[in-house]
């Protein structure tokens, strides 16, 4: 054999031995940090939502060949247990991504390390507005953190947009009381509140705010009633259960809505055992109710997989897995700044809504943007153990009907 030909074999081995290794390295999966508080019922619609979105993603081939593979893991509603789960997730597992948390308090400590780190980080439940005023104060080195649901600011105006049209417009309620937990993400919301519901024609008796680890909201509603307000303009989240049960034992004349995050879910009315009838709450979207051409088949896959609906963490964390593969894929590339650039990029219709983050020149920099045309989310009431739309009216498929012990305006 002439010394080319055996240049030419040896060249050929070595390019057998390459390929075999270069196959193995792009089969490698993608890993996605999921950080959660899996005893909540947010929480686990953040693992459920994740799992969901990774699971389709993959079965239709995954991310540029590679498989997504979830890391999921329990923050236990503590900042010390998210901040050592995020290192680990990071340096350990070398995940490309985190995932997650509906509690403001976890995502505001988690912040500063997803820069420090340069992990690009996607924040699916809370909604403080300083999540995304974080990242304007100093883009450059915050701009791997992406608010990947709504600041409470835009929260508070969808419940004004929607107490307008149904409790205002089709009942003539004139009078709120704002009750909201006491957290970071109802600072923003309450402060929302007061500015926009007289707007709309709710004038504020009081803002009444509670520690969540309250037992007994006898007390607080006493003083509600003494103000004889026609709504509760709820803001929770951490709690739901108790003061939803006690309202509904203690037959409190006034209607409940706002925001009840926990309410979000069908498990939620197994745990009140039937109390949230007639809650109004805002929420990313309800069973049955078509935002957009993904939101129903997301919700039937989730119900038909988990047994249960959604709650509102559900929508935006299967959203956020699957606008992360999209970047990914037009990125062909797992390196943070490639990511980041390609999640600046984002426009896809999600399961609420069309999905765009805002720019940094934005106050709330890299949060969803809001509006008609974006994500708006909506406002639902339990009926007879069935969560119907009443917000927005071009999508309601109820109209709201109250409990007989909550005392209504009378017509003028």
């Amino acid at each position: 054999m002439s010394k080319k030909g055996r240049l030419a074999v040896i060249a050929g081995g070595i390019a057998l031995g390459v390929l075999p290794m270069a196959f193995a390295h792009a089969a490698k999966p993608i890993k996605i940090g999921i950080t959660a508080e899996l005893g909540t019922i947010p929480g686990k619609a953040i693992a459920n939502g994740a799992i969901l979105a990774a699971d389709q993603i993959n079965a239709k081939g995954g991310v540029n060949g590679r498989k997504i593979k979830l890391i999921i893991e329990d923050d236990h509603l503590s900042t010390t247990d998210a901040i050592r789960s995020f290192q680990r997730m990071v340096k350990q597992d070398h995940a490309v991504a985190v995932v997650g948390t509906f509690v403001s308090e976890v995502a505001l400590a988690l912040e500063p390390w997803a820069a420090r780190l340069h992990e690009p980080y996607l924040i699916t439940g809370a909604a403080a507005n300083e999540l995304s005023e974080y990242v304007h104060a100093d883009y450059k080195q915050r701009q791997y953190i992406f608010h990947a649901y709504l600041p409470a600011a835009y929260l508070a105006q969808a419940v004004c947009d929607a107490s307008k049209q149904t409790l205002v417009d089709q009942f003539h309620m004139k009078t709120a009381v704002v009750m909201s937990e006491d957290a970071a993400w109802t600072k923003p919301l309450d402060a929302g509140y007061d500015k926009c519901l007289p707007k709309v024609g709710l004038k504020v008796l009081d803002n009444i705010r509670f520690a969540p680890n309250t037992s007994d909201f006898t007390p607080i509603y006493q003083k509600i009633e003494s103000l004889h307000p026609n709504v509760i303009i709820a803001g929770w989240a951490h709690v739901g259960v108790q003061p939803t049960v006690q309202w509904a034992e203690q037959k409190v004349p006034i209607a409940l809505a706002g925001i009840n995050a926990q309410a979000g879910s069908s498990v939620f009315w197994k745990a009140t055992n039937g109390a949230t009838e007639g809650v109004i709450t805002g929420s990313t979207s309800a069973p049955g109710v078509a935002i957009t051409p993904k939101t129903l088949p997301f919700t039937d896959a989730y119900q038909k997989k988990f047994g249960i609906s959604p709650a509102y963490t559900g929508y935006s964390t299967y959203d956020a897995i699957y606008a992360l593969a999209d970047a990914i894929g037009r990125a062909k590339s797992t390196k943070p700044l490639a990511i980041v650039d390609a999640l600046d990029k984002t426009n896809m219709i999600g399961t609420q809504g069309r999905l765009v983050f805002q720019g940094p020149k934005s106050k709330f920099t890299h949060a969803l943007k809001y509006g008609p045309k974006y994500v708006t989310g909506v406002a639902f009431q339990w009926q007879k153990g069935v969560q119907k739309c009443i917000w927005p009216l071009n999508l309601a498929n109820a109209k709201p009907v109250f409990p007989s012990f909550v005392k209504l305006p009378a017509k003028s």
